[in-house]
């Protein structure tokens, strides 16, 4: 693809989440949750775990620990066996417990909404506190980068770097602010149902003709 302008990339990324919009029309963040805390302690344990895995143990670590409070004062042990399923559990364990912890000492058992706050929080980078601000409060801070989303940066053309940072600042710059959450949803829903890691399905691709990766990976 010849080199391309920014106002051209911010052209074609509006279109391909106008597309992808189109396609997954009721796409959302696919972390089972009912607050910002379980939110929060939902995306912490999906670090290195599917969705779908998270969501089988959080029923029961929120039945058994509804609010911060109970899950700081809980046994490490007990929490352990609930998340086991996740991957590690033990650094899983700590990190939410901890988040748990500082949230109610210092935040009255409130998640803050502001990502300076977030990232004073055990186990939380800017890719929970972008998940957090974007799904739980409405909040276009940052753009989410996970492994979908990277990937799809890169076969889209819309970042070549490798660096989680370094791509949100590339998608930040291409991507409309107020599309900012919506758009990491749909690369994310894109990315587990076409745009595979392994053998991505261009043919049936709804943006497979502004993606300069099409039918070449």
């Amino acid at each position: 693809m010849p080199r391309e302008s920014g106002a051209a990339r911010r052209s074609r990324a509006a279109e391909i989440v106008r597309k992808l919009h189109e396609t997954y029309p009721d796409v959302k963040c696919e972390l089972d949750h009912e607050s910002p805390f379980q939110l929060l302690v939902a995306t912490i344990l999906s670090a290195q775990a599917t969705d779908k895995g998270v969501n089988k143990v959080t029923p029961e670590l929120f039945r058994r620990y509804p609010t911060p409070h109970d899950l700081a004062e809980a046994s490490p042990e007990d929490v352990k066996e609930i998340i086991r399923t996740t991957g590690f559990f033990n650094s899983k364990t700590k990190s939410i417990q901890g988040a748990a912890r500082k949230l109610d000492l210092e935040f009255d058992g409130k998640v803050p909404d502001t990502m300076p706050e977030l990232l004073t929080l055990p186990g939380v980078a800017r890719k929970t506190a972008n998940v957090v601000l974007g799904t739980a409060f409405g909040k276009n801070e940052g753009f989410v980068v996970d492994t979908h989303v990277a990937r799809l940066s890169k076969r889209l053309g819309l970042s070549s770097q490798t660096d989680p940072v370094k791509i949100e600042q590339d998608l930040m710059q291409a991507v409309a602010r107020d599309d900012w959450t919506l758009a990491g949803h749909l690369l994310i829903w894109h990315g587990r149902r076409c745009c595979y890691a392994q053998k991505p399905d261009c043919a049936h691709c709804s943006i497979a003709e502004l993606c300069p990766s099409a039918f070449k990976v």
